[in-house]
């Protein structure tokens, strides 16, 4: 199916640059593709001539994203979500695994082939302050992208960063000044631009909006739901918060000690959560835990995530669930389908309380 772009679209009372060519993907058609994903950091030795240890921040993930759609990586801090982003932008190399963009194999491309690509995959940063330049001016900043990419003429550039700034709710005299003059959620709105200007397919949003004030997330949230159906855009959304995960996810997989545990359509996780970690998750979030009159009954997990250089054996979160036998300390339990939809991590997911 081939869908063509129209000029403009009024979002956030500014006008929203479209590309000049169209997107011909089949809806069905997968634009990323990961399989066995792994990322292992070598660390400091014990000992001046001991073993070097390893920590193991992605432990073999496979997942695809279709065009479009929004898939939400979820977990408590440390579990290897903000490296999977990294991962699947090359700005660290993996272990292990592949990557294919749009059907090309991007695990062994050069430094030259990850520049051209740079165009159609980009990042939103969690700190819009530190992703920000303080002494260049924003709309300079946001025309930057082109410059690299040299998309459109010398003197088109700054207009059309101009246009895009006016898009996400940047126009007027706010184009000309400096970060620090921005408020946090004036800042984030300046690197969601920078992002998009280029005209990428895919976006890796990595906390885009753990930052900021309740009230400011709920527009910034807003907004990069209309930039995707405006611009036919297609996000790895990393977060914590799942209440905001709710609200943007097509799809969730939620992750424990570098593994994915479940994964499933949104509606499906957050109604009938299959893992006693995303019971957990949910469960400790009241907004995310109701849906429809039907409530998700927490589960109370023990103690602390255990270190990636030291992981259990068997299931990662037996020494922490109330549900653990002697099978989940000595078997890894891999992804397999549930009957009522999505995947599942668990030797006995079925039969929880």
């Amino acid at each position: 199916m081939s869908t063509a772009f129209v000029e403009s679209v009024d979002v956030s009372g500014g006008e929203i640059i479209r590309p000049e060519t169209t997107l011909d993907t089949a809806p069905t058609d997968s634009i990323l593709k990961v399989r066995g994903l792994t990322k292992r950091f070598p660390m400091p030795r014990d000992r001046f001539f001991g073993p070097r240890p390893t920590l193991t921040a992605v432990a073999g993930i496979s997942f695809e994203l279709v065009a479009g759609e929004t898939l939400a990586l979820v977990g408590e801090s440390g579990c290897g979500k903000s490296t999977v982003g990294n991962l699947v932008l090359n700005l660290i190399a993996p272990t292990e695994g592949t990557i294919a963009f749009e059907g090309e194999d991007l695990s062994r491309a050069d430094a030259a082939r990850w520049r051209a690509r740079r165009r159609d995959m980009q990042l939103i940063f969690q700190d819009s302050g530190s992703a920000l330049d303080p002494r260049l001016t924003i709309d300079r900043q946001v025309a930057e992208g082109l410059d690299i990419h040299a998309i459109g003429t010398v003197s088109d550039r700054l207009d059309r960063a101009h246009r895009m700034l006016e898009a996400v709710g940047l126009g007027g005299d706010l184009v000309g000044r400096y970060p620090h003059e921005l408020s946090g959620g004036q800042q984030q709105r300046a690197v969601i631009a920078r992002a998009l200007v280029v005209e990428p397919k895919l976006v890796v949003c990595d906390e885009p909006v753990a930052a900021l004030d309740v009230s400011v997330q709920a527009q910034v949230v807003n907004l990069l739901q209309d930039l995707q159906q405006a611009y036919g855009l297609t996000y790895l959304f990393i977060s914590h918060d799942l209440s905001v995960v709710r609200h943007v996810a097509d799809r969730v997989a939620v992750m424990y000690l570098g593994r994915f545990v479940e994964v499933a359509r949104r509606d499906v996780l957050f109604a009938r959560p299959a893992h006693p970690y995303s019971r957990a998750l949910i469960g400790a979030v009241p907004a995310a835990r109701s849906r429809h009159g039907r409530k998700v009954h927490p589960v109370a997990l023990a103690g602390e995530p255990p270190s990636p250089m030291f992981p259990p054996i068997g299931c990662a979160l037996n020494p922490r669930c109330p549900f653990a036998t002697d099978r989940c300390r000595r078997e890894t339990p891999e992804l397999r389908s549930l009957a009522g939809g999505g995947l599942v991590a668990c030797h006995h997911a079925e039969g929880l309380p």
